[in-house]
């Protein structure tokens, strides 16, 4: 196993936009009267200077995860086989097609390689832009091909920096988009600082650096910024299209580089929805978004060569719903409180209707089948039957895919951050409701308005829309731990927002009776610093020793078994094994795998499960005839889990085989009682034995404390 070791050297939101504004120094025709020119000039030094601490503080960021990725493996001091194996898991399958990209004669052998591949898969030719979300990897290698760098950067250093230079990005679109929300770059700062100081549960790049969701979430960040600078009241046609043109750019760069796109977007998609039927969001530019949404991930889909999973998405069946819905129920936006709760209640059951309809029919034509392991997980996840799916199980036992733990408050809160979004989180819940209730009870009218104008709640668009995506995806990020980060990130931007707002302290104020302009804008500004100065002084000394620890990559059963397979196996040689591994023999070796982690594949599962039988209790003959159906000329087998301990009974990869096999469990506690012994025992245990049955099938020819490599006899 794969380990690290010190080194041995040193107000009410309109429904829609023409409504009277009620926002003072505003014109009837919406435009902004001009202010005196000292606050102009104020106003460009103030974006100049926030300007400059945005690129800066992201540049720095960049800097940071860069050298901690240095210092905990001493990436520039190791072989290249050891910073390919660093590339742990489903990592280092994406990197290997950038390296095969690399490789290659020239872009057009290298692009017909990826679409007629035949080595992720043995016996099979799949193509790879198809099937998995590398247009990332091709573009970088295209570019390091083209640029006159070769000499000066090695093609890992452009792949590493790149991805590294994209947090400078993502920290700067966090930023931005506290920045719009506030209307001071204080706020933005804020939330950096929290991003950073809070780097473990915010971002996982420096030691997962190929993952899709480290290529895709600087973009989400940058579509999020857009769409909040969107929401913004009295834009200009020019401003509203190049913005929306921004959306549109960062979403489909966002569908483009990751394969659970169409679950974020989804997320997304239902928080437009929720804010559109209580009026709190303009209908337009919520139709907008709809259609940008569906667009960019059709634009995808032709880029992948027509992938069935994202036609037969939820995403594009639910959009595609509402927007037709919305066409049958043209007056949802009129009559009293009853009367607009009925007509919402048809209109959430007719979307949700023509969602199931919708997607259940594309999905008939289209036969589709490669998302079904997704929906049994959630089935299973959430209580709707116990399941013996090999595939839901896998998923169930792994800790990322379970709940978020609780040591993960306690570690926000150290850094003030879960204080501040709680506080935040209550009072602008309690703003939305208000709003909501005043929106459907057609309690907004004008003379209404203004006997209240000096007590009524009010919440902007931008915030609102904040308000529910914080929500929606906190709810995701408790149920499953692997999408925290989409959370954590925006609750930078959401708590650092609230402490620096007007309408946050203005709200609590008047709560209190304690209101007054000057007031607020103390609290406004003298609370954030207060809390910076709080997180500088009690973190810096821990990132500067966090900077000084130095650390060695230290693998060396692994470096053997790569090393071996490259001198000792033919290139054809096809190696079948855990999907993990596998992963790592086609980056180092480049040999052909029967299987490998990139799980978005029904038939790629089946075989995964096929090729597992090694570590069940199954007869040589058996396993043998299994792993010969698909090509396979050796197997490794790995003691971490045919001897697993890692996971308790039940969870072991072992236990799941036995399971989906019918045969009783190892060890002590219940089984299910329809459950019967195996007549055979586990073969990753009995192989060792070198018994006749196994030795006319199997020749060990590699073995060192972690694996064992065993070549497949021929015959038929």
């Amino acid at each position: 196993m794969t380990t690290i070791r010190q080194r041995r050297v040193g107000k009410g939101t309109e429904a829609a936009e023409d409504q009277p504004s009620e926002e003072k120094n505003v014109k009837p025709d919406g435009k902004v009267p001009p202010g005196p020119p000292g606050g102009k000039l104020w106003n460009i030094l103030s974006i100049t200077v926030g300007g400059i601490v945005a690129i800066s503080l992201g540049l720095l960021t960049s800097v940071y995860v860069a050298t901690l990725h240095e210092n905990d493996l001493w990436f520039s001091n190791i072989k290249e086989v050891e910073r390919e194996i660093s590339f742990r898991t489903e990592c280092g399958l994406y990197y290997s097609y950038y390296k095969q990209m690399i490789q290659a004669a020239s872009i057009q052998q290298g692009l017909h390689g990826l679409v007629y591949d035949n080595k992720t898969e043995s016996v099979r030719t799949i193509n790879i832009l198809e099937r998995m979300n590398v247009y990332q990897e091709v573009f970088l290698s295209i570019l390091y091909r083209i640029l006159p760098i070769q000499q000066y950067l090695e093609p890992v250093y452009f792949y590493i920096y790149t991805l590294f230079g994209l947090q400078a990005v993502y920290v700067i679109a966090l930023y931005v988009t506290s920045w719009l929300l506030s209307g001071t770059w204080l706020s933005g700062l804020l939330a950096a600082c929290w991003y950073i100081t809070n780097r473990v549960d915010t971002t996982r790049v420096e030691f997962t650096i190929p993952l899709r969701e480290n290529w895709a979430l600087p973009f989400f960040a940058v579509q999020i910024a857009a769409i909040t600078y969107l929401l913004r009241t009295h834009l200009q046609p020019a401003q509203q299209r190049l913005t929306l043109m921004a959306v549109f750019i960062a979403t489909f760069l966002f569908s483009l580089t990751w394969q659970f796109n169409q679950f974020m977007m989804l997320i997304q998609a239902l928080a437009l929805f929720i804010l559109d039927c209580l009026d709190m969001l303009p209908t337009a530019k919520v139709t907008w978004l709809y259609i940008i949404q569906i667009s960019g991930l059709l634009l995808v889909c032709v880029l992948q060569f027509f992938n069935s999973m994202i036609l037969g998405s939820l995403l594009i069946s639910f959009n595609v719903s509402v927007l037709i819905a919305r066409t049958i129920q043209k007056n949802l936006k009129k009559g009293g409180l009853l009367n607009r709760l009925g007509k919402l209640i048809l209109h959430v059951l007719l979307v949700l209707c023509l969602t199931l309809l919708i997607n259940k029919f594309i999905k008939k034509i289209l036969n589709l089948e490669s998302d079904e392991h997704i929906f049994k997980f959630l089935k299973a996840k959430f209580g709707f039957g116990a399941t013996r799916d090999f595939d839901a199980k896998l998923y169930l036992c792994e800790e990322a895919f379970g709940l978020l733990p609780l040591n993960t408050f306690s570690r926000l809160s150290s850094t003030l951050l879960f204080y501040v979004y709680g506080f935040v989180l209550f009072l602008l819940t309690v703003a939305a409701v208000i709003v909501a209730f005043r929106n459907l009870s057609g309690s907004n009218q004008a003379q209404v308005k203004e006997k209240m104008e000096e007590y009524t709640v009010t919440l902007k668009p931008d915030a609102a829309y904040s308000l529910v995506h914080t929500v929606l995806f906190g709810c995701l990020a408790l149920s499953t731990m692997r999408m925290k980060y989409l959370w954590t990130s925006h609750m930078c931007v959401f708590a650092s927002f609230g402490l620096c707002s007007t309408e946050v302290w203005k709200l609590l104020l008047k709560c209190l009776h304690l209101y007054t302009s000057q007031r607020t804008q103390v609290i406004k500004y003298s609370i954030p610093i207060i809390t910076l100065l709080y997180i500088s002084f009690k973190f810096w000394p821990g990132i500067m020793d966090e900077l000084s620890e130095l650390r060695e990559f230290y693998d060396p059963d692994t470096v053997e078994l790569m090393n071996w397979i490259k001198s000792n196996t033919p290139s054809t040689a096809v190696f079948a094994g855990s999907m993990q591994l596998l992963a790592g023999v086609k980056l180092c070796t480049g040999r052909t795998l029967t299987n490998h982690p990139h799980y978005e594949d029904k038939n790629l599962r089946e075989r995964t499960k096929q090729i597992y039988q090694i570590y069940a209790k199954r007869s040589p003959g058996e396993v043998h005839g299994i792993l010969r159906s698909f090509g396979t000329d050796y197997v490794i087998l790995e003691d971490s889990i045919c001897f697993e301990r890692r996971h308790s009974r039940g969870c072991r990869l072992r236990d799941l085989l036995d399971v989906a096999n019918g045969h009783i469990m190892d060890g002590l506690g219940e089984n299910e009682p329809d459950l019967k012994p195996s007549v055979y025992p586990r073969f990753c245990e009995e192989i060792k034995k070198n018994l006749p049955s196994y030795t006319m099938h199997f020749t060990r020819v590699f073995q060192n404390k972690t694996f064992h490599v065993y070549k497949l006899a021929k015959h038929k």
